[in-house]
């Protein structure tokens, strides 16, 4: 009996269909074009996935419409929000017309589906999860019907023996032959990380000493498919691939083709890989063994499902507990998850990337992030200051001396941030953005390989149009990419979170056990709106703990000699990046419609593009929202297009030469 099928991952890209015996509750309600919601008559669920479901309704729904919905089965239920993404016409028994739908979940209701799918799934008779398992097998487009069933058949076997083998380690060896009799292939080894050496290790290898298969998780193609998630199916011949020579000169073994898969637990982390070498009488492994791969990972994952190293010296994000990390980015805001999205983006490109944000919002902790969690993470990184260092001093450290070795040559193969840039003089722009476009350092006959970052509190944009202080070239070269990170007041919700890493970390510092804040101190701290923002907060909880030595819970900010915050400088920042929003000249009534304005769109972004979601949470109208941003449209427009002063009169002009 397949009594651990909610393991195996397959909902993961397959849709599970629901039966009306199975007693699952479905409401659904969508937005009418008044913005408002209505319940949707005579709905029917037909399946579930992790990302989605499909229902069936008689009443006609345009795609992207926005829904709200509910399930239940037995004790658990749970509400989710999502939008049409799929709608056919389709004749039930009774000739009737109904509608078709598919629906794509909201990604933060992922982790509730997926608990949803698991109680789901157990509850099913084995004799279900099998057909589920074959329709399966034949959604994966194998070359003919009798191969996907001969393929599934073992499989079946080999979930079988998951559950019933004693001893893991002999599984897993058996199950590499098994795979490289499937693939005709002449080698296979799978690596799982450790965490304590950051490095893949191998946990088991056909045909050679898995103790010499041990590397930096960053480096190869099980590198690369670690890192990134993606399987990679290359030749050695076609692609050249360094690292490969590498290990063949310590194995002796000759790599001519390669394909490799990622193995993730029950969290789906990325544990490890599966690599597979030299396909027989092939110069490539195929297409249709690609396929093979994608299932085979399947059950790898379910034997590894419970393996979740955790460590502090890991250098993976993953597997190392915020607090125990030098670096990390902590918070769990809209915009913090953004942030993170950021670093898998950029982390393993060359371009220049511009970081921009207020005076401690951690630019560069992101350019550190960025560094360490990408391709060149084993190299140098190197932090050049531009703010207040004299200009030959900078020169030097930057290019170099007949005494001094060049900070751009220090960092071959690694990164270099330039912090506060716009506070570098334009003779030395002018002069970086040659050595950087180059690539080669003056009198040096190293050719340049860094990734150059910059950071910036300052609006360059301003600085060259209005004082031309900044070079345009420089400028133009450094945003290729761009990040903007948001102040501190703009994501309160990563307060709570900043707030009980830095005790943490001050406690440990001090030698001290950890402290906690009482509710009104918190409530202080959250209502704060930090002008200085991350520096400004952890310097912040510094003082508290330092002020507090013998209390466990710390329910006082400090003296007036001596306060933990200073609330004289919030007076301005919160108008401070609302255009217009401080100036006296212009009239109060135009002021507030910028102010409602940032509120506005803050609330939009807030519900994802969403307007009518935002106008129902300020509890407005839609028309009124309209109304109320084509106003303020207007005013900046006005504002950015003065009207032209009337022309002088000839008795003006005489009277003024006068």
């Amino acid at each position: 009996m397949l009594t651990s099928f909610s393991e195996f991952k397959y909902y993961q890209s397959f849709r599970v269909p629901v039966e009306s015996r199975d007693d699952v509750m479905f409401l659904v309600e969508y937005e009418n074009e008044a913005g408002k919601f209505e319940f949707l008559d005579k709905v029917k669920l037909m399946d579930v996935s992790m990302t989605g479901l499909g229902f069936i309704s008689p009443t006609p729904l345009p795609l992207g419409t926005t829904l709200r919905c509910s399930l239940q089965f037995k004790r658990l239920r749970f509400d989710f929000g999502g939008s049409i993404v799929r709608a056919f016409k389709e004749h039930n028994s009774g000739n009737e017309e109904s509608m078709n739908y598919g629906s794509e979940l909201d990604s933060e209701d992922y982790g509730n589906m997926k608990r949803f799918i698991e109680q789901y799934i157990q509850s099913l008779p084995p004799e279900r999860l099998k057909d589920s398992l074959i329709q399966l097998a034949l959604t994966q487009h194998y070359a003919s019907e009798k191969e996907g069933f001969e393929m599934f058949s073992l499989l079946l076997s080999l979930f079988k023996d998951i559950t019933q083998f004693g001893n893991k380690e002999k599984f897993v060896e058996s199950m590499l032959e098994e795979i490289v009799r499937i693939l005709n292939a002449q080698r296979a080894s799978i690596f799982l990380i450790n965490t304590e050496t950051n490095e893949l290790e191998a946990v088991a290898a056909l045909g050679i000493d898995k103790e010499l298969l041990r590397f930096d998780y960053r480096k190869g193609i099980a590198g690369s498919v670690f890192t990134t998630g993606v399987s990679l199916n290359i030749d050695t011949q076609t692609d050249k691939v360094r690292f490969s020579e590498e290990i063949d000169r310590v194995t002796g073994f000759e790599t001519r083709s390669i394909i490799c898969s990622p193995i993730s637990n029950r969290e789906d982390k990325i544990i490890g890989v599966i690599e597979i070498l030299n396909k027989r009488n092939e110069d490539r492994f195929t297409v249709e063994d690609e396929k093979t791969m994608k299932v085979l990972t399947l059950i790898l994952s379910s034997v590894f499902h419970h393996y979740n190293p955790m460590s502090e010296k890991s250098l993976i994000r993953r597997f190392s507990t915020p607090y125990d990390r030098e670096f990390a980015w902590i918070g769990r805001s809209g915009q913090t998850s953004e942030i993170r999205k950021s670093v898998v983006r950029l982390k393993d490109i060359d371009s220049p990337l511009m970081v921009t944000g207020e005076v401690g919002t951690g630019k560069k902790l992101f350019a550190r992030i960025v560094h360490n969690e990408g391709k060149r993470g084993l190299a140098p990184f190197i932090v050049v200051n531009c703010k207040g260092v004299d200009e030959h001093l900078l020169e030097t450290e930057i290019f170099g001396s007949e005494t001094q070795k060049s900070k751009l040559e220090e960092c071959v193969g690694g990164t270099i941030v330039f912090d506060e840039i716009s506070f570098m003089t334009k003779h030395l722009q002018t002069k970086l953005l040659s050595v950087l476009t180059e690539r080669r350092v003056p009198g040096s006959h190293i050719s340049l390989d860094v990734r150059a970052i910059f950071t910036t509190s300052k609006n360059i944009k301003l600085l060259i149009e209005e004082e031309g202080a900044f070079n345009p070239a420089l400028f133009s070269y450094m945003c290729s990419t761009e990040v903007h990170i948001d102040p501190l007041r703009k994501r309160p919700q990563d307060i709570d979170d900043l707030l009980s890493f830095f005790v943490r970390k001050e406690c440990r510092k001090q030698g001290l056990l950890l402290k906690d804040f009482t509710e009104e101190v918190k409530t202080q701290l959250l209502n704060y709106s930090w002008p200085g923002n991350i520096t400004e907060l952890e310097k912040a909880v510094e003082k508290a703990v330092l002020y507090n030595p013998k209390s466990h819970v710390i329910s006082d900010l400090g003296s007036k000699s001596a306060p933990i915050i200073d609330v004289t400088k919030t007076s301005n920042c919160l108008l401070e990046n609302i255009p217009h929003a401080d100036d006296p000249v212009i009239p109060l009534k135009d002021r507030v419609a910028l102010v409602e304005r940032e509120m506005i769109l803050a609330e939009i972004k807030r519900h994802r593009g969403n307007k009518s979601k935002a106008a129902m949470a300020m509890g407005i109208s839609r028309e009124a929202l309209r109304k109320k941003m084509l106003m303020s449209d207007e005013i900046l427009e006005a504002l950015k297009n003065p009207p032209a002063a009337p022309a002088a009169t000839p008795a003006e002009t005489e009277k003024k030469a006068a």
